[in-house]
């Protein structure tokens, strides 16, 4: 850019150094098109090289070469010693993590049981308090130096004086030995944190759930899917848990909703298995109880079924499958038993043994030992007698069509 100066001022006298070429009153000009050139007019004055205003039409590569000669900013003054003292504990801090604060504990506070005069250092109340924090706090960092210490990352705490500086371990190691949390150093804390290593989760997030119910009781109630993980924790739970097992149970038993959902999915498995063991067994169970050979047409439909419900997912009810699945089989099974004559009679004979089995129980009961003659009148209904006539009926025409048969054959 050239700047226009006024002539009597660029005819001042050359001698006056009082009076700086760069301080007189200017005005800028910008050059147009077929302007005179500052070579062709004398007074015409052209900035010093090193200034730092960027002139239109420079290179790009100009600039920047005049901004890398700009001085470094610490060479503009001397940085307070407090944001230097910052700036290094920062680093220090960057570089450990929790180490740096986790020596300034082991170098200062005494280790249990060493008594106050035979060190300089103070006790973790006394230290906690210096540091307005709690004790508790400064005890974490103090452990976990200690477990450190005895796994041979860190000096112990003997060889340590007040403001001594060591080589401190890599930050990503200080987790290792670190609880956030007092209750991580309990059995109960020692048993989450194993849990949440075995489960690939930081221990500390396992902790602050197990100290905070209410929050968690506030996740599983507002979403399925912390419902779901929380339900799955529990089953697996179960096989080792006899109290957590026996009250879940008395639970389901004192919840309606949930007698009437373990009894369908109760329903629901029984169904499933007996068409499961027709594919794995190739037998199967006919009404009257009796075990026969399935016919392969019936084996394939029931492996048709089984194969349609475990492409299921997980969260898809199964209940209308399986009955589907059990009601088609138990029409073949029927079809299979009447379409074979022996097969017919078998299993009516199956039947009535079963039937006679349940009234023989049944009669067994109806007896009058166990009350007084007093007590008699008192018990006595007008229909009992009725019913046990009719009953007495039926099973003489049962035992007169059997003796019909009998000397028939």
């Amino acid at each position: 850019m050239t700047v226009a100066i006024d002539a009597s001022e660029a005819a001042a006298p050359s001698g006056d150094d009082s009076v700086p070429p760069q301080a007189a009153e200017s005005t800028p000009a910008v050059d147009a098109p077929g302007s005179t050139t500052d070579e062709e007019a004398g007074n015409f004055w052209q900035p010093p090289a090193d200034t730092t205003a960027a002139a239109p039409g420079r290179s790009e590569g100009a600039e920047e070469a005049e901004e890398a000669e700009e001085p470094e900013e610490d060479a503009l003054g001397e940085v307070p010693e407090a944001i230097t003292r910052d700036a290094h504990e920062f680093g220090v801090y960057a570089r450990t993590g929790g180490w740096a604060f986790a020596l300034k504990v082991a170098r200062s506070v005494r280790p249990g049981g060493q008594p106050a005069g035979e060190t300089s250092k103070v006790s973790a109340r006394r230290f906690a308090g210096l540091a307005g924090c709690s004790a508790d706090r400064v005890m974490r960092f103090y452990k976990a130096w200690d477990r450190a210490a005895d796994d041979g990352i860190v000096p112990q705490f003997e060889s340590l004086a007040p403001g001594a500086e060591i080589e401190l371990p890599e930050a990503d190691v200080w987790l290792s030995y670190y609880v956030s949390r007092s209750s991580g150093t309990s059995v109960r804390g020692q048993a989450i944190t194993e849990a949440a290593e075995a489960e690939g989760i930081r221990p500390t997030k396992a902790l602050e759930v197990a100290e905070n119910p209410t929050a968690l009781r506030a996740a599983i109630l507002a979403d399925p899917g912390t419902a779901e993980a929380a339900r799955k924790a529990l089953m697996d739970r179960l096989g080792e848990d006899p109290v957590l097992r026996t009250g879940m149970a008395r639970d389901i038993v004192r919840t309606d909703d949930l007698k009437k959902a373990v009894a369908e999915e109760s329903k629901t498995g029984g169904q499933l298995d007996y068409v499961r063991k027709i594919v794995e067994e190739g037998q199967v169970k006919t009404p009257a109880g009796q075990k026969i050979e399935a016919p392969r047409s019936l084996r394939e439909e029931a492996e048709r079924h089984l194969s349609l419900i475990d492409e299921l997912d997980e969260d898809e009810e199964t209940g209308e499958w399986a009955q589907e699945a059990y009601d088609s089989v138990r029409t073949l099974v029927a079809e299979t038993v009447e379409k074979d004559p022996e097969l017919r009679v078998q299993e009516r004979r199956a039947k009535f043994y079963s039937s006679l089995q349940k009234a023989t129980k049944a009669f067994e009961e109806l007896t009058f030992d166990d009350v007084d003659g007093e007590e008699m009148d008192d018990i006595v209904e007008d229909d009992m007698l009725q019913r046990l006539e009719e009953l007495q009926q039926a099973i003489s025409t049962c035992i007169s069509a059997l003796q019909k048969a009998k000397s028939g054959s």
